[in-house]
């Protein structure tokens, strides 16, 4: 039998540019009734973007909610009702002013399944070309291109935290080693 929980109501809480923040009223399978705080979020992108010399492109950018900088894959929200692919496209040429010949999805991610229906879309990007950054107003990055293997070992000893370039990172290396392992 499958788990599940039913809406009896929901009360908006807050709703801002980014998220929306709900309170429902909820029946548990067992009948008993309980209260779940719900955090609306469209979504998101992350590109792992790798240039010609086998350089992952990373941004390096401050986040407020850590007060540091923090390195990450280019990525973006999705609008509402916009394709995750065609946001993912946007992003890259936005943060990093590079278009890609092959753009495909790796995989997909729930960051916060306990109260955030936010779901992050992981790209694979290869054959750049530079174009024009294009960052949003009040976005400050840095672009750095770093070596694959050496943004793995960044992933491994913690210099990289953010989750989502965690797993876009190893996701590839994951699937470069098997490739190297069938040849």
């Amino acid at each position: 039998m499958a788990h599940t929980e039913k809406k009896l109501d929901s009360q908006t809480l807050f709703q801002g540019r980014i998220i929306e923040v709900h309170k429902d009223s909820v029946e548990l399978e067992n009948g008993k009734k309980t209260t779940r705080e719900l955090v609306i979020h469209h979504g998101g992108v992350c590109i792992v973007a790798l240039d010609d010399e086998d350089r992952l492109l990373l941004v390096k950018q401050f986040r407020y909610p850590y007060q540091k900088e923090i390195i990450e894959l280019p990525a973006g929200k999705i609008e509402l009702g916009e394709d995750p692919r065609v946001c993912g496209i946007r992003e890259l040429e936005e943060e990093c002013g590079c278009l890609a010949d092959r753009f495909e999805k790796l995989t997909q991610l729930y960051p916060t399944p306990a109260y955030c229906t936010e779901i992050i879309h992981i790209y694979y990007a290869e054959g750049l070309h530079q174009t024009q950054q294009h960052l949003d107003p009040g976005e400050f990055l840095t672009v750095l291109r770093v070596p694959f293997e050496q943004a793995v070992q960044m992933v491994l000893n913690g210099e990289i935290e953010d989750a989502k370039t965690q797993i876009g990172i190893l996701q590839l290396a994951v699937r470069r080693a098997g490739q190297k392992a069938c040849k």
